[in-house]
């Protein structure tokens, strides 16, 4: 019964999905491109504030590049070895959380998050590590989403029938693992995943496509076409809701995604209006604007406008003359 249920739903959002698939959503629109010859493989990406985070695919050491919006690496943090690192996602403004989570065998008991700190240089780093267990047993993944406001972790599994998204207990602890556990199906293929600002809205990326989810329901909400990469890896959600993509491959192209405006109104709060300025009266009054001492009226008048009543009155009026008539007819 679930199962024709998922269906159902699916079959209800594809026209919605239809029309966010067509126009703005491929066209290559080139951010910056990474200067760095030792970024070749940008399998996760994470945009804050005017600064970029990536880390390369597996077979690489423990580090993270920081990487201003020219594109040139300006910082980074070393921590020696690293199993499968696979992606890298926000806490807070200084500080992200990489992901060793990859196992494409499906031998580890357990995974890694570590979290180290963005900054304009590059040190080596001893970072909090946080060991993460599936149930049921290992899983291979590539997408780590942070909620932006609860901080609570997030990882979407990589599988050919589709994945499940797993939760993190809200605390993690450094000292034992924390069991994920799952929140609900997701796309096969994911590569990585992003919260937008609001908390309510997610997304996670395949090779090919982004889908928008809703937060924590997992209603699927979009489907968005990506612009032709390489081997699309990262994604990444700015704080006014700009989406970047990365791809494997030396010195690529970061690119930014154009959301059609059905989605943007969805996933992103509306701006904030200012208020009007006050104008000033022009006759300024030597009166205190207080009513202390000032002797208040009996009651306070609530007359209306009285035509609308009357004009109601002769249309009631003339509806029952009709009515009278049609029954002495009869």
């Amino acid at each position: 019964m679930l199962v024709v249920e998922r269906l159902l739903a699916g079959v209800m959002v594809v026209p919605f999905v239809l029309g966010m698939t067509s126009g703005d959503g491929a066209r290559r629109d080139v951010a910056f491109r990474f200067s760095d010859p030792q970024i070749v493989e940008s399998s996760g990406l994470v945009a804050t504030g005017p600064l970029f985070v990536t880390v390369n695919d597996s077979g690489d050491t423990g580090r993270t590049f920081v990487v201003d919006g020219a594109g040139d690496t300006v910082g980074g943090a070393t921590w020696g070895e690293a199993t499968d690192v696979e992606a890298v996602a926000p806490w807070g403004e200084d500080r992200v959380l990489v992901g060793d989570i990859g196992d494409n065998r499906g031998n580890r008991d357990s995974v890694r998050l570590l979290r180290v700190p963005v900054e304009r240089e590059t040190r080596e780093v001893e970072p909090e590590v946080f060991a993460l267990r599936y149930p049921g047993g290992p899983r291979d993944a590539e997408a780590l989403l942070v909620h932006p406001v609860t901080r609570q972790v997030l990882v979407a599994s990589k599988e050919l029938l589709g994945g499940t998204l797993y939760a993190a207990p809200r605390e993690l602890s450094a000292s034992r693992d924390n069991v994920l556990r799952p929140l609900g199906p997701v796309i096969g293929f994911v590569t990585d995943g992003a919260f937008f600002p609001d908390g309510r809205h997610l997304v996670l990326r395949d090779y090919g496509r982004a889908v928008v989810y809703s937060y924590p329901a997992l209603e699927r909400v979009a489907e968005v076409e990506l612009p032709d990469q390489e081997q699309g890896e990262g994604i990444a959600v700015d704080d006014d809701g700009t989406v970047y993509v990365s791809t494997e491959g030396q010195r690529s192209a970061v690119l930014r995604v154009a959301l059609p405006r059905a989605l943007r109104d969805v996933v992103l709060p509306p701006a904030p209006v200012a208020s009007p300025t006050p104008t000033p009266s022009p006759t300024p009054s030597a009166e205190p604007t207080t009513r202390e001492g000032q002797e208040l009226p009996e009651s306070v008048s609530t007359d209306a406008p009285v035509w609308p009543w009357l004009l109601a009155g002769v249309l009631g009026a003339g509806a029952l003359v009709v009515l009278l008539r049609s029954l002495r007819r009869r």
